[in-house]
């Protein structure tokens, strides 16, 4: 299928960063014409946290964005991007339409993931806080490699390693991005499915949740 709403042409132009873990940062990647319409159509989300996409409430354009995602074109891109075979892998999609002052913490990615996509749906990010800081440690968020503001369909890659460290300063209110993963197996892929599904339960019956990774 032809990406209408992704520029893939400006990932294959992006440079990779090597050091201290591979990725790379995509501007514009969800082409301009389209934001409003698909920031239209984004998942209504009152809590904090990761809701995967099964477990909300979308529109047409969104659901277009998420067929994009799930194509053979927008894997083969990231393949050849990173070098890595994702054929027969499984991916997970997960959602966040609002921030907390207690998200944001240090961390890498759990070891199932393969690649982590970012994909930022806020018309446009003034505050401080909130922006995605790549790290080189695990204790210091000024220690950064660069801060990716959250803004206007922005795509952040990275390949998950040991220290692939990343976290934000704190923020409330809200905040939009797309989570994408390819994991090792079908297996962490429910897995992984189950733990969000269980914790966005529980933050919708209760209304509140534990501190959240950054995204």
């Amino acid at each position: 299928m032809a990406l209408r709403y992704l520029d893939v042409e400006a990932l294959k132009a992006a440079p990779v960063a090597k050091e201290p873990f591979e990725f790379f940062v995509v501007p514009g990647f969800v082409r301009p014409e389209v934001q409003a319409d698909i920031n239209r159509d984004y998942p209504k989300i009152a809590e904090s946290g990761s809701f995967p996409v099964a477990q909300v409430s979308y529109g047409r354009y969104f659901a277009d964005l998420l067929d994009e995602m799930a194509s053979d074109e927008f894997r083969e891109a990231f393949e050849e991007k990173f070098g890595v075979d994702l054929a027969g892998r499984p991916h997970t999609v997960t959602v966040r339409g609002r921030c907390s002052p207690k998200d944001g913490r240090i961390h890498t990615d759990t070891k199932s993931k393969i690649l982590t996509l970012l994909i930022y749906m806020n018309p446009e990010w003034e505050h401080t806080g909130g922006r995605l800081r790549l790290l080189r440690s695990a204790d210091n968020l000024d220690d950064m490699i660069m801060e990716v503001p959250p803004a206007a369909g922005t795509l952040l890659a990275f390949k998950r390693s040991e220290n692939s460290w990343h976290g934000h300063k704190p923020f409330s209110g809200e905040r939009r991005v797309i989570q994408f993963n390819w994991v090792t197996s079908e297996g962490d892929r429910r897995m992984a499915m189950l733990r969000h599904h269980v914790s966005a339960s529980f933050k919708r019956l209760f209304g509140k949740g534990s501190p959240q990774p950054a995204a």
